[in-house]
């Protein structure tokens, strides 16, 4: 069935079905945005492909320090835990009683 490919008359049928359903005012503004994102691809990547190389022959060495590792002690950080659980818990209870005082005036309107 599909063994000859497109043929003339099936492109013929998709341009107007494209026109049936997009309407012929909004075609050449998609064609157009189309345009310009294709020209924005191509131009991403040709400077994707460009860093590339241009990385590998230009590299210069770059200074890696290393950054020591010290431990946060424990007991600091269950106490940030801690405070911001508190926290929490006080939003939750500020939510609870917002809600709980805009109901009865919806009711009431």
């Amino acid at each position: 069935m599909f063994a000859n490919g497109l043929q003339g008359w099936h492109l013929i049928i998709l341009v107007l079905l494209v026109v049936l359903l997009f309407g012929a005012k909004r075609l050449p503004d998609a064609a157009r945005s189309i345009g310009k994102s294709m020209k924005i691809f191509k131009a991403e990547t040709k400077d994707l492909a460009g860093d590339k190389s241009a990385s590998h022959e230009d590299a210069e060495p770059v200074e890696t320090k290393q950054i020591p590792a010290t431990p946060a002690p424990a007991a600091t950080t269950d106490q940030q835990v801690a405070d911001l659980q508190r926290q929490l818990d006080e939003l939750k209870k500020q939510q609870a009683a917002d809600q709980t005082q805009n109901q009865p005036q919806k009711n009431a309107s």
